[in-house]
């Protein structure tokens, strides 16, 4: 348990201060949603209002899984319910897993001004939400709204968000290099060290030595 105490920064003033772990493993809470699939949404929210991080999980992962089997008025329901609990959404882990599936997913097909809206919000998590909830436009090729909530996040001060801004930056070079690259060339200089390291991880060596020494 110390070493995911540790992996998840529990201590004073950390991000995940006061987190409680009881050290069940991933698979076993995505084989506990499967055997739980279909459960009231008040048996959920217990769940996501829980001091145990693994039980914070297995909620979103139940919502995940109830939002896929969803029609539209009740995909509605968990979407508005998930941004209305972001307070407990409070780990890197809980939103990686459930924003693109549940946040990018509803926004897909409608207007993406709540992002920007998460983008510019106080709240650590709700501004991962924002950026991590592109990835599932990316997936489709769609990378506007990445390059846009990126430019909001481009000057904040928590390293999860540069990491988490990054990450998506390297997902959409990763499936359109040149779009990825013309985003890059006007801002890599002002970028935070490890956005930027994030962003330009996969290129070639010699490459990445020209950005991390700004010789573009």
């Amino acid at each position: 348990m110390a070493g995911l105490q540790r992996f998840f920064k529990t201590g004073a003033g950390e991000y995940g201060e006061g987190e409680r772990f009881i050290g069940v493993r991933v698979p076993d809470l995505r084989a506990v949603c499967r055997e739980c699939r279909g459960a009231a949404i008040d048996e959920i929210s217990l769940l996501l209002w829980s001091k145990v991080h693994e039980e914070r999980l297995l909620a979103l992962l139940l919502l995940v899984d109830a939002f896929e089997a969803a029609g539209p008025a009740e995909r509605k329901s968990i979407y508005d319910f998930y941004l209305a609990n972001t307070s407990s959404i409070n780990n890197w882990d809980l939103i990686d897993s459930s924003a693109p599936q549940i946040v990018g997913r509803w926004l897909a097909d409608r207007s993406r001004a709540p992002l920007v809206r998460l983008a510019r919000s106080a709240s650590l998590w709700e501004r991962r939400i924002a950026i991590i909830a592109t990835h599932h436009f990316i997936r489709k090729a769609e990378f506007d709204d990445t390059l846009e909530i990126a430019d909001l996040l481009l000057h904040d001060s928590h390293d999860l968000i540069h990491k988490a801004v990054g990450w998506m930056l390297r997902e959409v070079g990763n499936r359109d290099g040149a779009v990825e690259r013309r985003f890059l060339k006007e801002r890599y200089r002002d970028m935070p060290r490890t956005m930027l390291r994030y962003a330009i991880e996969k290129f070639p060596e010699a490459e990445r030595r020209r950005y991390l020494e700004g010789r573009l």
